[in-house]
């Protein structure tokens, strides 16, 4: 999967997200994804939960199209 799509899934579940997906730096650049996801969806949320409304967003596409994902979240206050 492109980062791109990864970028549009996320953006589309997360209303007022904006989500930078890139290829992860090191030896499997090919299959592991790092992002960036900024939303006020997880204004009060823990960071696992912050994390888990991200891979909702993804769904199956985690467990088949995505192998590794790096996950940094924050609220548009935390920028």
């Amino acid at each position: 999967m492109e980062p791109e799509d990864v970028e549009t899934l996320i953006e589309e579940a997360l209303p007022e997200s904006t989500a930078d997906v890139f290829r992860a730096r090191g030896e499997h650049d090919d299959d592991h994804l790092a992002a960036e996801v900024t939303s006020p969806a997880f204004e009060g949320e823990t960071i696992v939960d912050q994390h888990q409304m991200v891979y909702d967003a993804l769904g199956d596409a985690m467990t088949t199209d995505i192998h590794a994902l790096e996950l940094t979240t924050k609220t548009p206050d935390e920028e």
